[in-house]
């Protein structure tokens, strides 16, 4: 009887020390140093839109808030007034404010 407790006693202890020596690392290397994902979305950042040389159905598929009309709006007022010196220029095209600019800033250049 003696026997058989020492075994119920001793069997778990032999058992979580040959489970943890085997889940420790067999050796210490060096693990990478993690890339932050700003870092990361700031490389892949998307080529932004010249207004000078969009059509419409660029300007209307890549900038929020620009639909159909608002696209042909910007073409035709490039074309009545010649190339954009800026991006601030779009404030004179009637239906865009300093929402729908602000909205779409970072997308747009002007060469």
């Amino acid at each position: 009887m003696r026997n058989n407790v020492l075994s119920y006693l001793l069997l778990p202890l032999f058992a979580s020390l040959s489970f943890s020596l085997s889940a420790a690392p067999a050796s210490a290397t060096a693990v990478p140093e993690p890339v932050p994902v700003v870092a990361q979305m700031q490389a892949q950042e998307a080529p932004r839109l010249d207004l000078n040389k969009a059509d419409a159905l660029t300007l209307q598929k890549e900038l929020n808030g620009i639909g159909k009309a608002k696209a042909e709006a910007i073409v035709a007022y490039r074309e009545a007034n010649g190339p954009f010196a800026s991006v601030d220029e779009l404030l004179e095209i009637k239906g865009i404010g300093n929402a729908l600019l602000e909205r779409n800033r970072d997308k747009v250049m002007v060469e």
